[in-house]
């Protein structure tokens, strides 16, 4: 059982920004869905999946609370590997959709091994910095472990394929690296080398991915095929001006010219119906979110504690970040979910399962032992 005095350090308000969150993506899609003429019957109940998926998430963040977080660092291994095995398991047994083997069929239930593996890998890169750091910081040398972490994952999840996702993998161990110490001459060499990796990358692509980015570049080269997500989802937020359109009103979405509405476009459906003022709105309120997850780093007296809510802010911060991004035409379109918002139980208990470890941070933050 959790201790009287470690509710008294429990952070009420960001569990209710959470779940305002969760709120204001259950709203989303009710709208997203029942707004648009096309949609079936089935894909109309969406929204009370996520809210499923909401309730179940939440039942697992409690959990979560009723254990010192460090047990997490006696478990990385077991846990990194854990979603390895799910990986490679999803080659052999995985649902494909839509061209994409991700999925994992249990029962009435389907779930993304990769979304975990966000988790899994800012656990394991915790740990290791944590008990590996040095007063002159890390050199290239005790930086390989860590590489090898990364990049396993990271072409297993590309394989699938899932760019996006690969991509938040890789942000993820950035941001950490990059918070812990390193010295200048290996942060020059890894820099140098990502640039180089990143030139390289395209000759490796599968050509939708090419088309994509070859569409963010002109949009209006190909306006009916590549191009069209980027052009309708810009008509979209546009139209929504200041105050928007109205709850279930938006015609783009109504007309279903938002493609993936309920997905990785949700953003645009929230911009058409609540305008310029309700975008900022949400904006802000993950604004708050992230500076909180910041500022439990800051507060926790642990190196673990510290390195882990780093990373679990950074997979919030650059999901938010690439999603709105993407459905605004200022990044390619990649497949990043809105955190909390897009349809996905996969990534909602994700999402929760990292603010659930965040508040345990928080809560254990005056505690030296277990």
């Amino acid at each position: 059982m959790i201790d009287r005095r470690l509710l008294q350090h429990f952070d009420w308000l960001f569990l209710g920004l959470t779940l305002v969150i969760g709120g204001i993506g259950i709203l989303a899609l009710y709208s997203a869905v029942n707004a648009n003429a096309d949609m079936t019957e089935v894909g109309r109940l969406v929204y009370v999946k996520q809210s499923y998926w909401l309730g179940i998430s939440s039942g697992v963040m409690i959990l979560l609370l009723l254990f010192s977080y460090r047990w997490l660092s006696r478990m990385a291994f077991p846990i990194y590997g854990a979603s390895i095995v799910l990986l490679l398991t999803v080659f052999f047994l995985g649902k494909e959709v839509s061209g994409s083997q991700r999925w994992l069929v249990l029962g009435p239930v389907s779930i993304q091994p990769s979304e975990m593996m966000k988790i899994s890998l800012a656990i394991m890169l915790a740990r290791y910095f944590s008990e590996s750091a040095t007063k002159d910081g890390f050199s290239l040398q005790g930086l390989w472990k860590p590489l090898i972490w990364t990049i396993l994952p990271f072409v297993l999840i590309l394989k699938q394929p899932d760019l996006g996702t690969g991509l938040i993998l890789l942000l993820i161990a950035g941001s950490v690296t990059v918070f812990v110490k390193i010295e200048r001459r290996s942060l020059l060499c890894l820099t140098a080398a990502g640039i180089a990796v990143s030139g390289m990358a395209w000759f490796f692509l599968k050509g939708y991915q090419k088309q994509r980015i070859s569409a963010f570049l002109d949009p209006q080269g190909d306006p009916l095929g590549a191009g069209y997500h980027i052009i309708q989802s810009k008509i979209a937020v546009g139209s929504g001006l200041f105050f928007g359109k109205g709850f279930l009103k938006g015609t783009q979405n109504a007309l279903s010219f938002i493609p993936e509405q309920h997905t990785d476009f949700i953003f645009s459906v929230l911009a058409e119906e609540w305008g310029f003022l309700g975008s900022v709105t949400i904006i802000i309120l993950y604004l708050l979110l992230i500076i909180w997850g910041l500022s439990v780093a800051v507060r926790s007296k642990d190196p673990f504690g510290t390195v882990l809510a780093v990373g679990l802010t950074s997979m919030i911060f650059w999901q938010t970040f690439i999603n709105v991004a993407m459905v605004l035409a200022l990044l390619p379109v990649v497949g990043v979910p809105l955190p909390l918002i897009s349809y996905g139980g996969s990534s909602m208990l994700a999402n929760m399962v990292a603010i659930g470890i965040l508040l345990n941070i928080s809560m254990r933050r005056f505690l030296f032992k277990d």
